[in-house]
């Protein structure tokens, strides 16, 4: 039974360990990057809207792949692409217009009824959209990304393994004088 509560113990304490490390990584990335974070040359970015459900839901994370010829995409491939000055979208493409650097997009989200209105130009076009998506995390990365949010998902998780390591300490201390006061003590003669 001791053995058991070690490892419960142990388990815990990596576990709020890693959630450490993982927040830690999350907002220091995040904050480098002036966004999304970036994992193996992929940018995670947040999907705020409803136009490509039930593929993509709303509040998830998706995997796009930066860079490349942005010329080169075919009708079917899903881009994310720069609309006006900070709006970034993801749809998929319904028609290729044009040819070599004058290519054009129109797009439209698998939830909406029909196509965007303005076409895409290829230098608008941030990256690809591959097929990996969370749902849900995208909520928790936009609070991640806020200061209230860096803030709190440094210092909570820090705090409990604190916490827990002292609780830990107490209660290892406690035990080692539980079992000094079972001590037979030595007879004097």
């Amino acid at each position: 039974m001791v053995k058991l509560k070690i490892w419960i113990s142990r388990i815990i304490g990596y576990m709020l360990l890693a959630t450490l490390l993982f927040m830690a990584f999350v907002v220091i990335s995040s904050k480098i990057s002036g966004g999304e974070p970036n994992i193996l040359g992929y940018q995670l970015k947040t999907v705020l809207s409803g136009s490509m459900e039930p593929g993509i839901q709303t509040g998830a994370i998706i995997a796009i792949k930066p860079g490349g010829d942005m010329t080169r995409f075919q009708k079917g491939d899903v881009i994310t692409f720069m609309q006006g000055e900070n709006k970034l979208i993801t749809h998929r493409i319904e028609k290729v217009q044009g040819e070599g650097k004058n290519i054009q997009y129109i797009t439209k989200g698998d939830n909406n009824n029909g196509a965007d209105l303005t076409p895409v130009l290829s230098n608008n076009v941030v990256g690809e959209y591959k097929g990996f998506t969370i749902p849900f995390i995208g909520y928790f990365m936009n609070f991640a990304q806020s200061k209230v949010g860096a803030a709190l998902l440094l210092v909570f998780p820090g705090l409990i393994l604190v916490i827990f390591s002292v609780f830990t300490l107490w209660k290892a201390i406690r035990e080692v004088e539980g079992s000094k006061e079972n001590e037979i003590p030595p007879v004097k003669s």
